[in-house]
């Protein structure tokens, strides 16, 4: 059984910075995608970024190109998220997921779920 589990949520300041990190345990799978999504209050849930672990592509939403940069980290099945200038709109739980098979924005298509992590970005 696959295992997400999210870090480096927490507070901050409107225009701020943070880095989430994911690290995933269990039976590898044979192509990985891994991906970030985020769900505010009485919201739906929202893509944030994804990666292919193997190939390394990513694809953004629209919403955070060039503030937010998903990125593979050096131990197996590891991803982070980096997230600058951040805004008060984007407070929300944020959660990792993983995929057998190529990048994907559609957060149906991911098998495996984090317990998600809070980020709150005040005003």
């Amino acid at each position: 059984q696959v295992q997400l589990v999210e870090s480096g949520g927490g507070l901050v300041q409107a225009e701020g910075s943070l880095r989430l990190s994911c690290a995933a345990s269990g039976p590898p799978l044979s192509t990985i995608t891994m991906g970030w999504f985020r769900q505010a209050p009485g919201k739906e849930r929202e893509f944030v970024a994804t990666i292919s672990l193997s190939s390394g592509r990513t694809y953004y939403a629209d919403s955070v190109k060039g503030r937010f940069t998903i990125s593979r980290g050096n131990a197996k099945n590891t991803v982070y998220l980096g997230m600058n200038s951040l805004k008060p709109e984007e407070t929300a739980v944020y959660y990792c997921a993983e995929r057998s098979g190529s990048t994907s924005w559609r957060w149906n298509e991911y098998a495996y779920w984090g317990q998600g992590t809070q980020v709150t970005v005040s005003s």
